[in-house]
């Protein structure tokens, strides 16, 4: 117990100092510091008079109070960039998964064409730089890419070999369409996007132009 107490006011002791060593580095202490001086060069030559402690405190806290304060360094998160290059090799895993799944020809078709969608979009270039400018649209192809579209086949696999054990009210192939609609809709609503942010920025160097040469 005592060894406890003992670690414990050293570790105390410890930030103390450290606390105290932080803001003797601080930019309130040392402007505080600067403008103290100031006030001892004011002193000496005779304007502070019997005051000048006063003084000097003063013009120590007024140069504490006017130092910007101390900004922790802000977090470091990886950029979208290294998200897509993350992203480029989950969907290569995916498309193994995809390729060993066996599935309806109308899937197979709908899985292709969607596949083809988000390949164009992770293609290492300029789309993809255009795509990692977008943080929304990047969420929804992740998204698609992690979480729905393998939901949506593994869900089929499983409920048609229960359908085939005892037919259910809805046809498993079916709802898997549906699904494979709704997320191709998506997709191709995400690349609408990036084609009109295309759009707007050549009128808006067309404008540009013609008010320059007006």
């Amino acid at each position: 117990m005592a060894t406890s107490r003992s670690e414990g006011r050293g570790t105390g002791a410890a930030g103390v100092a450290g606390r105290a060593l932080t803001y003797l580095e601080s930019a309130k202490n040392l402007t505080g510091s600067a403008a103290a001086l100031g006030g001892l060069a004011l002193t000496f030559a005779g304007f502070a008079g019997t005051y000048w402690p006063v003084v000097v405190a003063g013009l120590y806290g007024a140069g504490a109070l006017i130092a910007p304060p101390t900004r922790p360094p802000a977090p470091e998160f990886p950029d979208p960039s290294s998200q897509l290059s993350a992203l480029r090799a989950d969907f290569t895993t995916l498309r193994e998964y995809l390729d060993r799944v066996d599935l309806p020809p109308a899937a197979t078709a709908r899985i292709g064409s969607l596949t083809k969608l988000v390949d164009g979009l992770l293609e290492p270039g300029w789309v993809s730089q255009a795509l990692a400018q977008d943080p929304e649209g990047v969420h929804v192809l992740a998204r698609a890419v992690h979480r729905d579209l393998p939901e949506s086949v593994d869900a089929f696999v499983r409920t048609r070999w229960w359908t085939r054990m005892a037919p259910g009210q809805q046809d498993p192939e079916e709802q898997l369409e549906r699904q494979l609609s709704l997320l191709h809709r998506e997709v191709e609503a995400l690349v609408a996007g990036l084609r009109e942010a295309e759009e707007i920025r050549q009128r808006s160097h067309t404008r540009y132009l013609e008010d320059r040469g007006a």
